[in-house]
């Protein structure tokens, strides 16, 4: 039996990787199979993940994560990006895959699509990446408990510059964005915040029972 509890104590934000351990194909596949299998509103995935390995990329983008090393030394780079447009074409998309899975009848999906497509047809481009911005960040907590789970160690990163991000890695041409960074691999035995206590409120100053 997997103790959860347990995990979640042991991972950390990790300030220094182990630049010479890398991730299994296994470990990888086990973490982009979690990215998509993220519960999203409406269940549309308005986000796509990048999954960096190459060296030279890796170091380039240092500079624009304000000079953390952890994006150069770990194992690889996961970026959170959201699509920049959800239109009627988008949501037809979603739908024609749930008639190809399902097999559910137009008769019941077609009010539901309608009503998405007139909804976001009425929201402006902002209002839509703050939206799927939202279901990025669910997406990095379960992919920050997954790590924990297999014993990856992650550091989850909002400290970076996304315009650069968005230009290295021509994110613009895919209709993307980035909005989070987690660098994943496996921590340095000299890192010192691996053994620091970890700093939480008390329990019942964080829960209310009603």
């Amino acid at each position: 039996m997997i103790d959860s509890l347990k995990h979640l104590n042991w991972r950390y934000a990790v300030k220094k990787f182990d630049a010479t351990k890398q991730l299994s194909e296994n470990k990888l596949t086990i973490l982009k199979e979690a990215f998509n299998l993220t519960a999203t509103s409406y269940g549309l995935q308005p986000i796509k993940m990048l999954v960096i390995k190459d060296q030279d990329l890796k170091n380039k983008l240092v500079k624009s994560s304000y000079g953390q090393q952890q994006v150069a030394d770990a194992s690889h780079i996961l970026v959170l990006c959201v699509e920049t447009v959800i239109d009627e074409a988008y949501i037809n998309m979603y739908f024609n895959l749930v008639k190809k899975l399902r097999n559910t009848p137009e008769t019941i999906t077609d009010p539901f699509k309608n009503s998405l497509i007139k909804s976001f047809s009425e929201k402006d481009k902002a209002s839509v990446i703050k939206w799927a911005t939202n279901q990025a960040y669910l997406a990095l907590g379960n992919l920050l408990t997954i790590c924990a789970v297999e014993e990856i160690d992650a550091c989850p990163m909002e400290g970076f510059i996304a315009s650069e991000y968005n230009e290295t890695l021509n994110l613009k041409e895919k209709g993307l964005e980035a909005v989070l960074v987690l660098p994943v691999g496996y921590r340095a035995s000299d890192d010192l915040f691996a053994t620091l206590a970890k700093v939480r409120k008390p329990i019942e100053d964080s829960i209310i029972e009603l």
